[in-house]
């Protein structure tokens, strides 16, 4: 999905948010997958603790990206589909 920033010098920042907003939400989302399929504790897991380091740093790295941004261009982000 591609979100247009409001202004144009904006839009390699506002690119970069949303592509690790959108690795974030399918990490999750596998990571998801896996604590519904488990028999353990998710700690127990090594499967689980990679993916949802992925899923942390992802965020991570979208937070980042997102107090680079002015604040109008946060708030498309996050009224968007993806958040």
């Amino acid at each position: 999905m591609r979100i247009k920033s409001i202004t144009p010098k904006n839009q390699t920042l506002v690119n970069k948010a949303v592509n690790w907003l959108v690795k974030h939400n399918e990490y999750n989302t596998q990571r998801d997958f896996i604590s519904d399929s488990l028999e353990c504790e998710e700690w127990e897991s090594k499967e689980w603790r990679q993916i949802n380091k992925k899923c942390e740093n992802s965020f991570d790295k979208y937070l980042e990206y997102l107090n680079e941004l002015p604040r109008r261009e946060q708030q498309q982000i996050e009224k968007s589909k993806l958040y």
